[in-house]
């Protein structure tokens, strides 16, 4: 299919489902999809936060109804960087980058230490 120009003042809200699994039970159940992958634990720990956080902006920015340039003019980063995040792009973004990103939004943090239980 052919490429579409844009008109100039069209502006497009970032879409909460840009995410994939932008379900929040998708979000908590995606530390085990990492580990079938083969991901070691500790890493797929990582890949779910990254998930988490990065549905969170994703939503927050749609829920303000911003655009992605609007998003990046908020947040201090680039437009491009926003797309990234809206098409799940996870290895491009840190928990620290992204707890900023939120930060930027208006958004608070909390983190949540639980024990996990060990396999039988």
């Amino acid at each position: 299919m052919p490429a579409t120009p844009k008109s100039p003042g069209r502006r497009r809200p970032v879409h909460p489902k840009a995410v994939p699994g932008a379900r929040p039970s998708a979000a908590r159940a995606v530390s085990t999809a990492f580990e079938a992958l083969g991901v070691a634990p500790e890493e797929a720990e990582h890949l779910r936060i990254r998930a988490e956080l990065m549905l969170a902006l994703t939503q927050l920015i749609a829920a303000q109804g911003w655009t992605q340039a609007e998003a990046a003019r908020r947040l201090g980063v680039t437009q491009p960087r926003i797309s990234d995040l809206t098409r799940g792009k996870i290895d491009r973004f840190s928990i620290d980058t992204l707890v900023d990103l939120l930060t930027a939004a208006g958004a608070g943090v909390t983190v949540t230490v639980r024990r996990r239980r060990r396999a039988a």
